[in-house]
């Protein structure tokens, strides 16, 4: 007599039928390829620009310029440059070390060497020289002092140095601290408006570098005008002219010209080209020289190649007009329209297909304190070098012992604990008694001492990204944050930046990659160390030595 299963062991062998069939037509179905690496990547860094501008002039924006990034691209409105110290050689070293201060090593754009005592520039480097250009001992020419790898190290690392890494900047540390120990990097030369790299990365310019020098094309701008690019009504809303303490021989109102003393090209001239959209201009037509010189995003090899370009001027007009400014607004339109420009180039050239694009900025700026001041805000200029004098008067007055204040680097004061240990005074006593008095002095919010860095400061926000831009071997003994709105300035000129608060570190940072990218606009925290990350996820390369930030994981396909 044949015996059948029962119902439920039917049931159970239909299950497990249904599974194996389900299994092997999974294994059967090839997982979806993933889509290949960008031929080229472009990290676009606008010196000096706040998100904000970004979002308030927004609607006069052509077509192809921020208008496709924030249309095509990644947008992150809450992203920040997360470190305390907001200045420009800071700023670009986290970008492609995706690290803070305390651990890739420029913690500001000049410190002092404890050892020493004598004052350091982030890019000097005496044993390399500019190629075909004067040399001061204090200018910048290497990446000697960034202490950790880039994304462009690690890409050239995984790949026998296939890629190649070129970086071009109105700045020497824009240039030299995007491209890293293994880049290459170009900046601009106030004396002569040529763009030059130095001996650390080579002996002589290649041709395509020689050739764009020869042309002299700084020189077209001699004798010409920067003239608002739109009608008067569009600048409506901007700060008043008067309004914006300048310095001698400087005016606010347009046109400016290009000119010099001489009645010819001179250095005078090309430093003035600095604070124009010349500047940017002349930047980004020597990226795309470098794109055809080198054959960028066309390599051989068939490996990712990395372009950065450190766009300088921006920070300049803003330091001298202030970011409320009708000439801050023009220079961002003018901006737009060049990256209408160099975004048509690579599409011809490249294909934008093939191209991820990054976006951000280095810091952000804090207004003019007079135009905070007829918005009811209280600020002022705080004179840093004046405090730390003061500071020394007070310490030698209560702690009976002179010169405890050794040097002053905003926002690092250097304290000699020597001094200190030999009058029987203890470190931390010596601190304490510094901050109170700081804490006591005008437009002083916080001060926070080695011995606390060294403990691992934890509490507000300000402290954690003070902690951050803090170096055990190089930072000061005591770290001073001015109020809001309040700036360390000695001149009673124009406006800067460098604070932690959100006006110094919201930066743009856009993500644009038809093949890599989802569009849209991200309301997630982001920080600017996470642009190596999400670009090292793509490439499938290792992470930098020192990189902290996550993978944008919601803006990928």
């Amino acid at each position: 007599m044949t015996s059948y299963p029962s119902r439920p062991a039917q049931r159970l062998l239909a299950l497990l039928l249904t599974t194996c069939l389900a299994a092997a037509a999974h294994a059967a179905t090839p997982a979806p390829a993933a889509p290949a690496a960008p031929k080229l990547v472009v990290v676009l860094v606008l010196d000096g620009l706040p998100n904000e501008q970004v979002q308030r002039y927004r609607a006069q924006f052509g077509q192809g310029g921020f208008r496709r990034l924030l249309d095509d691209g990644a947008w992150y409105g809450d992203a920040h440059q997360a470190h305390g110290i907001t200045v420009t050689a800071i700023g670009h070293a986290a970008i492609l070390t995706g690290a803070y201060p305390y651990q890739h090593g420029i913690i500001g754009n000049n410190w002092i060497d404890q050892a020493t005592g004598e004052w350091v520039y982030c890019t000097d480097d005496t044993s390399s020289m500019y190629i075909g250009e004067e040399t001061k001992p204090d200018d910048g020419t290497s990446p000697r002092r960034l202490r950790v790898s880039t994304l462009g190290d690690e890409l050239r690392y995984s790949n026998g140095s296939q890629s190649k890494v070129v970086t071009v900047s109105g700045k020497d540390r824009g240039a030299i601290l995007l491209g890293g120990k293994t880049g290459t990097a170009y900046m601009y030369m106030e004396k002569t408006g040529n763009f030059a790299s130095s001996t650390f990365y080579m002996q002589q310019h290649p041709a395509w570098a020689t050739g764009f020098n020869a042309k002299k094309p700084a020189d077209r701008y001699y004798g010409k005008t920067w003239s608002p690019l739109l009608d008067a009504a569009a600048y409506a809303g901007d700060a008043d002219e008067d309004i914006v303490p300048l310095k001698s021989g400087t005016h606010a109102r347009f046109p400016f010209s290009y000119y010099s003393e001489s009645g010819k090209p001179d250095a005078d001239y090309y430093k003035r080209l600095k604070t124009s959209p010349a500047l940017d201009e002349l930047t980004l037509e020597f990226a795309q020289a470098a794109v055809e010189g080198e054959n960028l995003g066309r390599n051989p090899a068939g490996v990712t190649d990395v372009l950065g370009v450190s766009m300088s001027a921006h920070d300049y007009v803003n330091h001298t007009y202030g970011p409320e400014s009708k000439m801050s607004h023009d220079h961002l339109q003018r901006l737009d329209r060049m990256l209408a420009n160099f975004f048509s180039y690579l599409d011809k050239r490249v294909g934008m297909d093939n191209v991820m694009v990054v976006l951000t900025a280095d810091h952000g700026f804090a207004n003019v304190p007079e135009f905070s001041q007829t918005r009811h805000i209280d600020a002022q200029r705080l004179d840093g070098d004046k405090l730390a004098v003061d500071l020394e008067k007070h310490l030698a007055a209560t702690l009976s012992v002179p010169k405890l204040v050794k040097k002053s680097s905003i926002p690092n004061y250097y304290l000699d604990y020597d001094a200190a240990a030999k009058a029987n005074i203890r470190r931390t006593d010596l601190e304490d008694a510094a901050a109170r008095f700081l804490l006591l002095q005008p437009g002083v919010a916080e001060v926070f001492t080695r011995t606390q860095m060294e403990n691992g400061v934890v509490g507000t926000r300000t402290a954690k990204l003070m902690r951050r831009g803090w170096n055990r071997q190089m930072s000061g003994d005591l770290m001073v944050v001015a109020k809001p709105f309040w700036i360390f300035s000695t001149e009673k000129t124009g406006t800067t930046h460098g604070s932690p608060y959100a006006y110094d570190t919201n930066v743009p940072l856009i993500i644009m990659g038809k093949r890599w990218i989802k569009p849209g606009a991200y309301g997630q925290y982001a920080e600017v160390v996470d642009i190596v990350p999400t670009l090292g996820h793509v490439l499938r390369v290792r992470p930098p030595a020192g990189a902290e930030g996550r993978v944008l994981t919601e803006a990928l396909r």
